[in-house]
């Protein structure tokens, strides 16, 4: 029997019934060799120049059969754009946590979690163009300042306008309480537009108008049902100013804490190594600024109380708090669709609570208020808005637990430091 004839430095033999094998640097590459070109182990792939014999024998392998030895090359491909923005594997495990891909779904490209195959991805990208890089520290510490300082000012303008309302009367009393709603209004939106509560898109009408009517709410509402149960109103009763200004003195500290959450958590995202443990380590955080928040409210509403010689409506104006806490915080990280339903379904439940009372002064339909009535008589009318915006706020609380710990939630900074 005649030896086979060799063909030159290709590495191919004549011998029927052997497959040519292509030789890359003096060894057959054969499929799941170890550091061979072609194995899904190896970042390296047979370069698209190589010679005319080397080509010819990949134009004859199947199609797709490189993609298949090689499935993370293949999702590079589908993430090209998610790899070349990345700045670090943080960014692509998150990228690919929001596309759906689980630490289960890890193991089909030979890794035991999303961040294992993140850093692969990150490693094998190409590096011809360099990613954008960071914020320097000195601007972020400058932008840091700034919205820093801007959360004080719903307080002080709020501070300002109570104190205009305490020293004058009449139309002029009118002209200051105007006057600083607006400004309030305006700094409420200067101080939230950026920093860690600040939204990627703008909120609804919809969202404005039911934010609007809880904040007027806990302004007229806890009087305005007090008087409808008694038979009134007769009189014009005095708004709950210490509550609001409350509300608008937490400005800050809720602005403050959202950075704390948002800082600490991409703390623990470089730390984790797996989706799984990163909401284990997340979860606490989230609830323990959570708990910081409502203490710094309790505490202003305690100080306001005694500064206006005002009940402090602790239930009611921390649940409302609450509310509005965790649905800013949940929008400014794009999840705003489970917010705005939920304040309108609180807002909803206090109109018509509201309205039941007056309803049910028409004859025959006294059992329309009873409900409110229960309830009032046992726990005075603020344990209305209270019961209303607690259950808001803990809708709100689970939702945030099962979002706020993804890895995706955390994927950029947006703007925040």
């Amino acid at each position: 029997m005649a030896a086979p004839a060799a063909t030159g430095d290709t590495g191919r033999t004549d011998c029927p019934g052997v497959a040519a094998v292509p030789d890359v640097a003096g060894v057959a590459a054969a499929p799941g060799v170890p550091g061979i070109a072609g194995n899904a182990d190896s970042p390296d792939v047979v370069d698209a120049k190589a010679a005319p014999d080397d080509r010819a024998g990949d134009s004859r392998r199947p199609p797709g059969r490189r993609n298949a030895v090689d499935p993370v090359k293949a999702l590079m491909h589908r993430h090209r754009e998610l790899c070349e923005r990345a700045v670090d594997p943080l960014e692509i495990a998150a990228g690919l946590e929001a596309h759906g891909l689980t630490d289960r779904t890890a193991t089909r490209f030979r890794h035991r979690d999303v961040f294992s195959l993140a850093e692969e991805m990150y490693a094998r990208r190409a590096r011809d163009v360099e990613p954008a890089a960071r914020t320097a520290p000195a601007e972020r510490s400058g932008a840091r300042a700034g919205w820093a300082v801007l959360a004080l000012l719903p307080g002080v303008l709020c501070a300002a306008t109570v104190a205009g309302l305490r020293f004058t009367e009449g139309q002029t009393r009118l002209a200051v309480a105007a006057t600083g709603i607006l400004a309030v209004t305006a700094g409420l939106r200067v101080a939230l537009r950026r920093g860690p509560l600040g939204t990627p898109r703008r909120a609804t009408n919809g969202t404005r108008a039911w934010t609007c009517w809880l904040i007027a709410y806990a302004l007229f509402g806890d009087g305005l049902l007090s008087a409808a149960l008694s038979g009134g109103p007769d009189d014009p009763w005095p708004p709950a100013t210490a509550p609001v200004l409350a509300l608008a003195l937490s400005c800050a500290p809720a602005v403050w804490c959202a950075h704390l959450f948002m800082a600490r958590a991409r703390r623990g995202l470089a730390a984790s190594r797996g989706l799984a443990e990163f909401a284990v380590t997340v979860r606490p955080l989230l609830l323990g600024v959570f708990a910081l928040y409502l203490c710094a409210l309790g505490a202003l509403l305690a100080l306001c109380g005694t500064a206006l010689d005002q009940p402090p409506a602790y239930a009611g104006a921390g649940a409302l708090g609450a509310l509005l806490l965790l649905a800013r915080l949940l929008a400014a990280r794009g999840f705003g669709h489970a917010p705005a339903v939920v304040l309108g379904a609180v807002g909803a439940a206090e109109a018509t609570a509201t309205a039941t009372v007056f309803a049910g002064r028409l004859p025959g339909c006294a059992f329309l208020c009873t409900p409110v009535e229960t309830v009032a008589q046992a726990w005075g009318p603020g344990a209305v808005p209270a019961l209303a915006c607690g259950t808001g706020a803990l809708v709100l609380l689970v939702h945030a637990t099962r979002t706020l710990t993804r890895a995706s939630a955390h994927a950029a900074p947006d703007g925040t430091p």
